[in-house]
């Protein structure tokens, strides 16, 4: 029986079963990962190789060196995946896989080994947008979390106000119009000196600091939700010359903390906003900058405020992992979105609105 007509049986039985366990993958950066989910709910293994320590050396991700670790790790960490979920591949009903955004070379060696397990197992293959991996994040953590929500997505390289209508329904209401939130930390945190990855840093930094310091311009914008750092950005890069220029001594706590309270206001205010607008039953947030400190508590008071839950992911499903991407997939499959064996990587892949 040819794969398509096997896969085709195999996805009408979950469906009518209601249930799947999915081996997923997330190569789409410089982590490495591999998880076991079960009904997008239950994280029954999850696996990362971080390449933080390689990266490091160059003070950021290095695309080439990055494809490279994961074609070296990949296999190890999927076979770890399998061992601690205490199952072989054929005891999976599905495989998926990070489809984009993100490092072409990266992703595509996630696509690739995904692909062949798939075929050789005669298991669906389910492409995920990473996006949507860290939205679903919050199911894995949180039993109450369920659709309709608004959730502010912010990360090294997007930050959305997204309503979440549904499993895999989305609908933007705002975006970043230049920088996105942790692009901007990260570049803060290079000016300040501190070394990659520079965004927990500046978080660590800004606990010791004033952060009414330094005024920070704040942006008018016509998009109701909508977000814009360079301004914040390029107003903290002129101080810092200016200091140095002067021959005085910068105060990078001071600096630090002033720049993440402008970050944080706008990302808090515009999410809280839409929430409001939208009358939403709850309010979650997603991507790797939803681990700063500041803005899980000023979200937490500003949804207790309009009397809704705030659903906060962990700190190990901010980053990027697989299990996200189970959760993800989950949704998807029991839809029957499926991935022919011609799946190829979408760098610029945007959540479908």
């Amino acid at each position: 029986m040819r794969y398509e007509e096997t896969v085709r049986k195999c996805v009408q039985a979950l469906q009518q079963r209601g249930s799947a366990r999915i081996l997923a993958i997330e190569t789409s950066c410089d982590e490495t990962a591999a998880a076991v989910v079960e009904d997008g709910r239950r994280i029954l293994s999850s696996v990362i190789a971080s390449q933080v320590e390689t990266h490091a050396l160059y003070g950021g991700v290095v695309p080439e060196i990055a494809s490279r670790q994961h074609i070296e790790a990949v296999d190890a960490v999927v076979a770890q995946a399998l061992e601690q979920a205490g199952m072989a591949l054929q005891d999976v009903d599905a495989v998926a896989v990070t489809q984009g955004p993100g490092l072409v070379g990266a992703l595509l060696v996630g696509v690739s080994c995904a692909k062949a397990l798939a075929y050789g197992a005669r298991l669906p293959l389910v492409p995920v947008n990473h996006i949507e991996g860290h939205i679903c994040a919050n199911y894995l953590a949180h039993a109450a979390c369920r659709p309709p929500f608004v959730c502010l997505v912010a990360s090294g390289g997007h930050s959305n106000v997204v309503e979440v209508q549904d499993y895999g329904v989305y609908t933007l209401l705002g975006s970043t119009l230049d920088d996105a939130a942790g692009e901007a930390f990260d570049k803060a945190a290079r000016v300040l000196g501190l070394p990659y990855p520079g965004g927990p840093l500046l978080d660590k930094l800004s606990a010791q600091g004033n952060p009414d310091a330094l005024p920070l311009p704040k942006p008018r914008l016509e998009g109701r939700y909508d977000f814009s750092f360079s301004g914040l950005k390029t107003a903290l890069i002129n101080r810092v010359h200016q200091l140095r220029q002067a021959g005085q001594d910068i105060p990078a706590a001071d600096i630090a903390a002033s720049f993440q309270k402008a970050v944080v206001e706008q990302l808090v205010s515009k999410a809280l906003l839409a929430a409001k607008d939208r009358g939403a039953a709850a309010l979650a947030v997603a991507g790797g900058v939803s681990a700063n400190s500041l803005l899980r508590a000023r979200l937490e008071e500003g949804a207790a405020h309009l009397g809704i839950p705030c659903y906060l992911p962990p700190l190990s499903l901010c980053t990027d992992n697989a299990a996200m991407i189970g959760s993800a997939a989950f949704w998807r499959l029991m839809r029957g979105e499926l991935a022919g064996l011609d799946l190829n990587a979408v760098p610029s892949l945007s959540l479908p609105f």
